[in-house]
This record gives structure tokens, C-alpha cells and sequence, in this order.
């Protein structure tokens, strides 16, 4: 497997996707039951093959990716060679995963408070495996709109 076997939860959201990846395979509900019944590791084989094809698709079409931590907001923007990053952050006791936190840091972005990073690195290795890395690690994809908020305000 290259990436993760999607949740019970995502699969049960796939479900539609799933038939129609099962369906391509020209396997039917009936014939889909028996392999669970009678060959449960060909089913596992199923379900992690169909993981990987959808992380596949979420993963190329990834543009933005945002990581929350106490004193630090990581923000991704993914191209299709280079992974280009700002870095918020601070020395301060505040809590960047609170709503109070982010308040405060909206009332002193501009102080010497707070320091932002701006970067970008060309892939370590295959792109989506490298954004993947960044998902395990707690990143959540995002619209972009902050990381262009921000990279707006630097550039000026």
C-alpha cells in the first residue's frame, strides 16, 4: 500500500465511488459478498488498492495544506515541482489552536512578537508522497485563502 486505507467513516462516504471501482472490476454486490465471506484478505487487497487510487486523486490535485500547532501555523502552497511555505510563528504563551490565540495573533502580526518565515524547496522525493507525509504529520488541505493572504502581505 502506498498511502493509508481510508477510514470506515471515508469509506462509507465513498460508497457510490467504491460500486463503481468494484463495478469497472466487473465485481457485483453478489460476487463482492463472497470475496468478503469466503477470501476476507482479496477484500482487504480491494479496499487498500481503492484507498490508494483516491489519496492518489486528492493528493495531485493539492494545492494548499495549512498545520496548526501551539506556537507555530505551517502554511503549504504545493506546485507541481516546488513546495513554497510560510511559517508563523511566536515565542509568546499563546495558543495558536485556540480561536483566542488566533485573535491575538491577528492583533500582533505585525510586532516583534511574532516572526514570519517564507520559503520554498523543490520535492525531496515524489510530490504526493511528500504531501502525504505532511497529512500524517496533522496538515489539513485548505482553499489557500490564508497562505495568500499572507504571501500578499510579505510581498508588499
Amino acid at each position: 500500500m502506498k498511502y493509508a486505507r481510508l477510514s470506515k467513516e471515508q469509506l462509507e462516504e465513498l460508497h457510490e465511488e467504491f460500486i463503481n471501482f468494484l463495478s469497472a472490476q466487473q465485481i457485483d454486490k453478489k460476487e463482492w459478498d463472497l470475496i468478503k465471506e469466503h477470501k476476507p484478505d482479496v477484500a482487504e487487497q480491494e479496499i487498500d488498492v481503492f484507498s490508494d487510487l483516491i489519496w492518489e486523486g486528492v493528493l495531485t490535485n493539492a494545492k494548499y495544506l495549512e498545520h496548526y500547532s501551539k506556537n507555530y501555523i505551517f502554511l503549504f502552497h504545493c506546485d507541481e515541482v516546488y513546495m513554497k511555505t510560510i511559517i508563523i510563528k511566536t515565542s509568546e504563551d499563546v495558543d495558536f489552536l485556540s480561536k483566542k490565540g488566533l485573535e491575538w495573533l491577528s492583533d500582533n502580526l505585525f510586532t516583534n512578537t511574532v516572526e514570519v518565515q517564507k520559503g520554498h524547496k523543490v520535492f525531496a522525493g515524489e510530490r504526493n508522497t511528500d504531501i502525504f507525509e505532511l497529512v500524517k504529520q496533522g496538515a489539513i488541505f485548505s482553499g489557500g485563502e490564508l497562505y495568500e493572504q499572507m504571501s500578499s502581505i510579505l510581498e508588499q
